[in-house]
């Protein structure tokens, strides 16, 4: 099915953290405990450096895509991770990642609620009235269709910018859609197989800082992850890339085409 909503879009219109000597100095936790003991600048790296993360748990609270450059949500969702390095505390017993998640969803209840106060929230009822022209009552179904058309349309909308934003992350990687329609597997099985790994690239941070970094594929940690040969990973290498960008990044419609619920989990068959 992803491969159908490719081909019906695709004519469709940092400098990166500090690398310490050793793998615990680079972990959040070291990280946020350095900045709380001064390290002012370290602050500003390590919110750049998850910028990715901010943005993605962002679209998924609000179950769409979000924009950084347009969207409001995504510059309270950052001050909101800016607020969780001063405020985490280990003796919590919770990595900061999830703390930050915490505080971030936090926020943006606060962030909706406050804009609720200014929305014009209309509910149904207030349609079982007369017509002013004396034609009788509103026709309620008529209203509730209109509202889901409205809805469908940014839903769509919402769709498009995913379906660009992807083709732009793509071509850092020299993929296209056409390539995915050409390099995607044919059988049913081998297709969950290829799916399952590259979720599986995407959740292992190592793994796919090296795909971010090389822009190379971790071709024997994955084969050896998942049984599968390297010459089948090797000839989907770009599918691979795209399923793990996807599950990776912020594009809660596409990651429903490759088994990832709205929270960006593997879903149950």
């Amino acid at each position: 099915m992803l491969l159908v909503l490719w081909k019906k879009w695709r004519h469709s219109s940092s400098n990166s953290a500090r690398s310490p000597d050793n793998a615990e100095a680079r972990t959040p936790e070291r990280m946020v405990e350095q900045i709380q003991n001064g390290d002012h600048e370290l602050r500003n790296e390590l919110i750049r450096q998850y910028h990715p993360y901010v943005l993605k748990t962002t679209s998924r609270f609000f179950r769409r895509y979000i924009d950084p450059q347009q969207d409001d949500a995504f510059s309270v969702a950052l001050a909101a991770f800016n607020e969780a390095i001063s405020g985490y505390s280990p003796e919590g017993g919770r990595l900061f990642l999830g703390f930050s998640e915490t505080v971030i969803n936090r926020r943006l209840i606060d962030y909706v609620r406050q804009e609720s106060r200014h929305a014009a929230v209309v509910p149904y009822s207030a349609f079982d009235t007369e017509a002013e022209d004396g034609g009788g009552e509103i026709n309620h179904i008529e209203v509730s269709q209109a509202i889901e058309a409205y809805n469908q349309e940014r839903t769509s909308d919402e769709r498009k910018m995913e379906i660009a934003a992807l083709t732009a992350e793509m071509e850092l990687y020299g993929i296209t859609f056409n390539d995915l329609v050409q390099h995607s597997p044919r059988h049913q099985d081998s297709r969950e197989a290829l799916l399952r790994m590259g979720r599986r690239l995407a959740s292992e941070e190592t793994m796919f800082r090296f795909l971010r970094e090389k822009r190379q594929l971790p071709i024997k940690e994955l084969c050896e992850a998942e049984d599968i040969s390297r010459k089948t990973a090797e000839r989907h290498r770009k599918y691979l890339i795209a399923v793990s960008l996807i599950a990776y990044g912020t594009y809660p419609f596409l990651q429903g085409y490759i088994g990832l619920d709205r929270y960006g989990k593997g879903e149950t068959p």
